[in-house]
């Protein structure tokens, strides 16, 4: 509860553009922020420094106590207050980018420290009230400390200031977007002890170094330093805004301490209802979630997806690997029928792929997901997590890029799975003598096409316990693919989690990528026939 408490103040935060800014017009006279102390020599090898020196002294919480009228903020009350274009970041110097702050209150109370780095050197921004509007929050800034700090950044091109596309905010969570300009799924510069029988540990970023970008550029680099309980790091992201927004990130990490379950690469997502998942289907739109399925491309060249579930208790899934070549979680349904919402667009959000840099060596792909009754909760997490533990006072260094966007830069050349369907299995029109639950899962792309009416195509379905019947594969015209269909007769009395496995093949060659998919069979008195 404490985990999915915090992801959704998080999530709730960032709303679909970040929070928006005032008009230019309405902000005065050119102010800026004003800087504090000496320029200082600054790359990302001092950030290094820095942050092994940091992991060599003990641990100090970096949160402090807000002023009351500040720590009492709302919701709506956080959301009136804006930062002013005025003060934006490089609003008046050449380059097409501009960053913006986020205001310390409701769920953020760790201020960040920012510096504007130029000309190789780093110099730290002041806090200052006169940079926000308060709107209608109740909150006077002439009365705020003078050092109150921020509690994040955004990120605004100059030919858009209204709307960002990226945004960092709350412990070491941040997001992006690509051309459909919607936030979804968020990532994270690292999780520590996730879906274990103890509290996880939520590194927070305690400072950020925002590189002027250079006329003309396209991308902008930004270097955060992290500190936890656990672990300090550095991390540089150089990040390009497009039609697929692409984050290439490279990190140093520094254990204080041994960490049971390092997470790298963490994507953090909400999964309450679906086309497989109707346990909690109550609301009125067809389907609810930022991300239908965890795509993984493994060293040995095997793709596999697997569909997300709103499972009843906590689910872990661990998918042993070497070298993987790349995973992530996808919104492959991009329907806006299937969802019904014009208010916060689910068949817009972007999915969230990341390409390792090197050879990340053995580990395992690891995906976590819990249960939620409210699309408030983001309740899925995939990570990376290496096979060898980290100890203290090693070096962990970790390279790898961010795709944000409607389409995953790698794809299966195999046909890939874009819909998976449950229900109550059986034949239409003959009484149902004993429960089974029957799969429907649809594939194109690739060979298929090609396939229907000229070749013998069939499933192949592997179960973990239980019996499959009834298995057949036929063409789908609609989608000019596939549909693969099997039932499920589970083991009595049993309500023990099975395993399944699932692709199509012809003549011995495999057509699609791997399907897998967890079932936990309801109790025995759950058991309706209808």
């Amino acid at each position: 509860m404490q985990r999915r408490d915090f992801l959704r103040r998080a999530s709730l935060a960032l709303a679909a553009f970040g929070l928006p800014s005032l008009p230019a017009a309405a902000a005065g006279r050119q102010h800026g922020l004003r800087r504090i102390g000496q320029p200082q020599p600054f790359d990302f090898a001092a950030l290094k420094g820095q942050a092994r020196a940091l992991a060599q002294a003990p641990y100090r919480s970096h949160k402090r106590t807000l002023p009351p009228e500040v720590e009492a903020l709302d919701w709506d009350q956080y959301q009136s207050i804006r930062y002013r274009q005025d003060h934006a970041l490089w609003a008046n110097r050449p380059g097409g980018f501009q960053a913006k702050f986020f205001h310390l209150g409701l769920y953020f109370h760790t201020p960040v420290r920012m510096f504007d780095v130029a000309d190789g050197k780093a110099q730290e921004l002041a806090y200052d009230a006169a940079a926000f509007d308060y709107g209608n929050s109740g909150v006077h800034g002439s009365r705020l400390p003078a050092d109150l700090g921020f509690a994040g950044f955004r990120l605004n091109t100059r030919g858009d200031t209204d709307r960002d596309f990226a945004a960092f905010l709350g412990a070491s969570y941040f997001r992006a977007v690509g051309k459909e300009g919607q936030y979804g799924q968020s990532a994270r510069g690292l999780a520590i002890d996730t879906g274990m029988g103890k509290p996880e540990e939520f590194p927070d970023f305690i400072a950020w170094y925002l590189e002027q970008p250079a006329p003309g550029s396209d991308t902008l680099v930004v270097y955060g330093l992290l500190d936890s309980p656990s672990v300090a790091g550095a991390y540089r992201f150089a990040i390009t805004n497009g039609e697929v927004l692409l984050m290439d990130i490279d990190s140093a990490l520094y254990p204080r301490a041994r960490i049971e379950r390092l997470g790298i690469a963490p994507c953090t997502s909400m999964y309450q209802v679906g086309e497989n998942d109707r346990r909690m289907g109550w609301d009125w739109r067809p389907e609810i979630h930022d991300t239908d399925g965890l795509s993984l491309w493994t060293g040995s060249g095997e793709w596999i997806w697997r569909p997300l579930c709103n499972p009843p208790q906590l689910r872990f899934n661990m998918f042993v690997d070497r070298n993987p070549r790349g995973f992530g979680l996808l919104q492959r349904d991009r329907d806006f029928d299937h969802y019904q919402d014009d208010g916060v667009f689910y068949e817009k959000r972007p999915c969230l792929w990341v390409e390792p840099k090197g050879e990340w060596g053995a580990g395992s792909v690891q995906l976590v997901e819990i249960p939620t009754n409210d699309e408030t909760f983001d309740n899925i997490v995939a990570f990376w997590n290496p096979a060898a533990k980290p100890q203290p006072g090693e070096e962990l260094l970790v390279g790898y890029r961010l795709y944000w966007g409607a389409q995953p830069p790698a794809r299966p050349p195999l046909a890939h799975c874009v819909a998976s369907r449950t229900g109550l299995g059986g034949v239409i029109g003959r009484k149902r003598e004993y429960f089974s639950w029957r799969f429907a899962v649809d594939f194109e792309g690739g060979e298929l096409q090609s396939l229907i009416d000229k070749a013998e195509v069939e499933a192949v379905v592997e179960a973990s316990r239980g019996r499959v019947e009834i298995v057949s594969a036929r063409p789908l015209r609609e989608i000019d693919g596939y549909r693969a269909m099997f039932d499920l007769v589970p083991p009595d009395g049993s309500s023990e989690q099975i395993d399944l496995r699932l692709y199509l093949r012809s003549g011995g060659r495999t057509l699609t990528e791997t399907w897998l998919y967890q079932y936990t069979p309801p109790p025995p008195e759950q058991r309706t026939l209808y």
